[in-house]
């Protein structure tokens, strides 16, 4: 399985330039409240992604692993599904996931997923619309290849505003 995701990783490597993101490694832990696991639960996270991608399918397992119900839809316009919900050029990435109307970008930690849904990761108060790990950083889910990068959780508003609420 990992030599496939390696192949597709290349595939998607080719769409997006990878953005390298200096940062600190902290720990986040997966343990959920009452009201992040009622949040998890009561969704569906619907992810836009290639049908190629190796990378995606491995988020998207993170996801499903993390008690997430996820929705894949297969496209090949990305650039129309980041434009349709919002999503700033500099926090692209291989896949998008829209839940609630909030959108989550890239290769997203599950418990950075279950923060925002708790509230906590609103930088920008009613105007954060979602969060985001830019580029393709190696070592965030989906992205295991045995590297480690620093990357950052970036919170951001549809008005381009950004803010890193979390480093790995």
């Amino acid at each position: 399985m990992k030599n496939i995701k390696k192949l597709n990783l290349f595939g998607c490597a080719t769409l997006f330039t990878v953005a390298l993101v200096t940062g600190y490694q902290l720990q986040a832990g997966e343990s959920q409240s009452p009201d992040e696991a009622a949040a998890t639960a009561s969704a569906t996270m619907t992810v836009y992604k290639s049908a190629s991608c190796g990378c995606c399918a491995g988020w998207v397992e993170h996801l499903k692993q993390n008690g997430f119900d996820v929705e894949v839809r297969n496209t090949n316009n990305l650039n129309a599904v980041k434009a349709k919900f919002n999503v700033p050029g500099a926090m692209a990435s291989c896949h998008t996931g829209v839940m609630d109307g909030q959108v989550f970008e890239g290769h997203v930690p599950a418990s950075d997923i279950r923060r925002f849904i708790g509230g906590e990761y609103h930088a920008f108060g009613q105007q954060t619309h979602g969060i985001a790990v830019p580029g393709m950083p190696h070592g965030a889910p989906g992205m295991e290849t045995g590297r480690q990068d620093a990357y950052e959780v970036v919170a951001f508003s549809e008005n381009g505003r950004s803010q890193a609420v979390n480093r790995y």
